[in-house]
């Protein structure tokens, strides 16, 4: 038994009113698409609306990273140093002996290291660690001189790029890196002023090897 009448035929809404709010809902989107998501996620913007409200420069910086990142991986040496300074030799200061086992080690041990990179106007380097999955690597990067742009990512056969993080015009960045999977993860960053910077990383964890692969 019904509590309450039926909607009477008149009551319900015609095709034609149907089709109208599914062309409006259509049409919302397609306005949300093209002012907020192409601007801030690619940089896309054919209505001028996402550079007035600042998401253009947003999307802008992430496919620069994103690119740059991937760009810098293709020259990256099969060899490289253990630490990297300006001069490409590494400074390092190892609170404990490092593990001799690869990366897929479950019994790595705990180790602390200090790199700098010296980055000139416009250049860029990326530093990375090799560790096993769910290894958590304790960091502390810092600009001496001025700010960078940065990208935290990862990279493993089969896997060109897994995000951990990225961002603009930083001073340094304090955090714990979880290991996603067996594989090299670390940071890319770039300088994006007309001053020569040095970025100074200190990592400590269950990580094998740590170097400058740009």
């Amino acid at each position: 038994m019904f509590n309450s009448q039926l909607p009477s035929i008149s009551d319900l809404p015609t095709s034609r009113q149907l089709i109208g709010s599914t062309l409006v809902a259509i049409a919302g989107a397609a306005v949300i698409l093209v002012t907020v998501v192409l601007p801030s996620e690619y940089g896309i913007d054919p209505t001028g609306a996402g550079r007035a409200f600042g998401l253009t420069e947003m999307g802008e910086i992430k496919v620069q990273l994103a690119q740059e990142a991937a760009s810098d991986r293709v020259s990256e040496p099969s060899e490289a140093s253990d630490n990297a300074v300006s001069s490409g030799v590494p400074t390092v200061d190892r609170g404990t002996t490092p593990a001799k086992a690869d990366a897929q080690s479950p019994n790595t041990a705990v180790r602390s290291d200090q790199t700098e990179v010296v980055l000139k106007p416009g250049q860029g380097a990326e530093v990375k660690v090799a560790a096993a999955k769910g290894a958590r690597i304790e960091f502390d990067w810092s600009v001496r001189g001025g700010i960078v742009n940065y990208d935290t990512h990862a990279d493993a056969p089969g896997i060109d790029y897994h995000g951990y993080g990225k961002g603009k015009q930083s001073g340094g960045e304090t955090g714990t890196l979880v290991a996603a999977f067996d594989g090299k993860h670390g940071w890319f960053w770039r300088n994006r002023t007309e001053k020569v910077v040095t970025i100074i990383l200190k990592t400590s964890g269950a990580y094998t090897s740590v170097k400058r692969v740009v």
